[in-house]
């Protein structure tokens, strides 16, 4: 037996945990259903009580209404023999253990035991009250075993008392109930276990498909490798489940919004108002590539829903602190736009020098000096205006890049003579205006390479003051219709069909949004285009 025990113990520890919770819901279901069934023998006990009571009650009024024994129990109890074999009729009919029928004296007049007929009752005290005119059901522990009693005054025609019936029942045992009733209680209990156990599979079935078919400790481990990866990005991870509870909030997280303590089972709002995570929910489509200012860092994000079987259960948003990916992009842009300059500047001191050798070649000697010192004053003085009005260095090498680049392409582009720029507005840096300007006039470039015109022409002109910054670039190529200047910010939109084009007016809007600027197009067919953007340089403003 011992042997057994144990095999079943190691046979229920090596269950899969959905076997455990299957077996430990069958428990459940039966300890439930024992807790029940003694409350359905408790009420059917009471039950059967209540009706015994009132059979009892009946029979011993039926006793005292009698006429015939109304008479005799005021006789001795030698001339009213014949009580007894009345009382125990009526017993019989009943079916009641016994009847008693007692004189004002407590003298018995019939009993069970034939013995006891003729002498009183000294020991029982439950009887008292009948003998002031009252009915009542007692309840007494015999030696048979618990009974019930029913006291009932007998009342002569003078409506005088003049003795009492007491009947009396044996209270059947619970085992007896139970034994009485066992077909309906062996169909219930079948009916119960049978319910119990396809509710505890279903249960167990159900846990399993939502916890994917693994087991507790795979789900641990899985837990563990995944926090473990999400600290030890080097991009800022927030999650949020659909009630926008925080789940996720990594280290790298942390240290880019100085968020102290663990913010998990927080709602977002309260932690970080202007994340913006929690519009996923809403609109549950992904944002890819966009810049924010949340908590007063500029972050470069990527928003996400989280879809468990086609519903949104929560959103992740994973990104980068803008100041690193702005020096990376200055280094970048700076890099291309050097290779750029050389580029152009060789292309273009190699023309002039076979403009200066072909002059000399010529023997026209002062030509070739006067071409010499008109080239040198021109870019001395394009270089000394650039370097007084434009206070970073990155904007003014843009600008000259673009006038050699233009020049390369055979569009004159003319920077307007009260341009400058002296701080960037709120919210903006040098790498956000050298990608504006820069794709500002890159667009005017491909542009004006599709037009027949022979005169090209670019316009740059940059103002600034206390309350705005102004930047205009403006071309007299084809122009635009009013379709493509409504989609012409969309991601992707180009009107070339070549595979990666679409992108340049994309980031400026996004520039324009960070900025919380305004932009201005005007541009006809024929006429070319005029874009106008203008930023607000006080930030309330903004």
């Amino acid at each position: 037996m011992h042997q057994i025990n144990i095999r079943h113990l190691r046979y229920i520890r090596n269950l899969p945990v959905y076997g455990k919770i299957a077996l430990l819901a069958f428990g459940l279901t039966s300890f439930s259903l024992l807790i029940g069934g003694i409350i359905v023998v408790g009420i059917m006990t009471r039950m059967t009580e209540d009706e015994l009571g009132r059979r009892l009650m009946t029979t011993a009024r039926t006793v005292a209404e009698q006429p015939h024994i109304r008479e005799k129990v005021q006789l001795p109890v030698a001339a009213a023999q014949d009580i007894a074999y009345e009382t125990e009729n009526i017993r019989m009919i009943n079916e009641v253990s016994y009847i008693v029928v007692l004189n004002m004296d407590r003298i018995r007049y019939s009993h069970p035991i034939t013995d006891r007929i003729g002498k009183s009752i000294t020991d029982d005290k439950d009887v008292e009250p009948a003998f002031a005119e009252h009915s009542y059901i007692s309840k007494v522990r015999g030696e048979a075993g618990p009974a019930l009693r029913a006291y009932v005054p007998i009342m002569n025609v003078q409506h005088h008392q003049v003795g009492v019936v007491m009947a009396g029942l044996l209270l059947p045992s619970i085992n007896q109930m139970i034994w009485e009733q066992r077909g309906p209680i062996a169909a219930t209990l079948m009916l119960a276990l049978l319910f119990g156990l396809l509710g505890a599979w279903q249960l167990s079935r159900n846990i399993k498909r939502q916890m994917f078919n693994l087991e507790p400790q795979e789900i641990a481990r899985i837990l563990l490798e995944r926090t473990a990866a999400f600290q030890a990005m080097h991009e800022g991870v927030i999650a949020v489940d659909n009630k926008e509870r925080i789940t996720i909030f990594n280290e790298r997280a942390k240290q880019i919004f100085d968020i102290e303590g663990n913010p998990v089972g927080q709602p977002i709002r309260d932690v970080i108002p202007d994340t913006r995570l929690p519009e996923i929910l809403t609109l549950q489509q992904p944002i890819y590539n966009r810049e924010l200012i949340v908590r007063n860092a500029v972050i470069w994000s990527n928003r996400i829903p989280i879809t468990v079987q086609g519903q949104t259960v929560g959103a992740i948003a994973i990104f980068q602190d803008r100041t690193e990916l702005a020096h990376m992009a200055e280094e970048l842009t700076g890099v291309k736009a050097f290779v750029d300059a050389l580029r152009v500047q060789n292309h273009e001191y190699m023309n002039k020098l076979h403009t200066i050798a072909g002059l000399i070649q010529l023997e026209h000697y002062e030509q070739a000096l006067d071409y010499l010192f008109e080239v040198s004053e021109r870019q001395e003085e394009l270089l000394s205006f650039v370097k007084e009005r434009f206070s970073d260095e990155g904007i003014g090498g843009l600008l000259l890049s673009k006038i050699s680049r233009g020049q390369e392409l055979g569009i004159h582009v003319e920077l307007d003579k009260r341009s400058g720029l002296t701080q960037f507005p709120p919210k903006l840096d040098r790498h956000d205006l050298v990608l504006l300007l820069g794709n500002l006039i890159e667009n005017a470039f491909d542009a004006l390479e599709l037009s027949e015109r022979e005169c090209k022409e670019i316009v740059v002109s940059i103002e600034q003051d206390d309350e705005v910054l102004s930047i205009m670039v403006e071309d007299n190529a084809n122009g635009m219709d009013e379709c493509t200047q409504q989609h012409m910010l969309e991601k992707g939109f180009s009107t070339k069909a070549v595979d990666g084009r679409g992108i340049g007016l994309y980031l400026i809007g996004n520039i324009i949004e960070k900025g919380c600027g305004e932009l201005v197009c005007h541009s006809s067919i024929g006429n070319g285009t005029s874009m106008i953007i203008i930023f607000p340089m006080n930030e309330d403003a903004s």
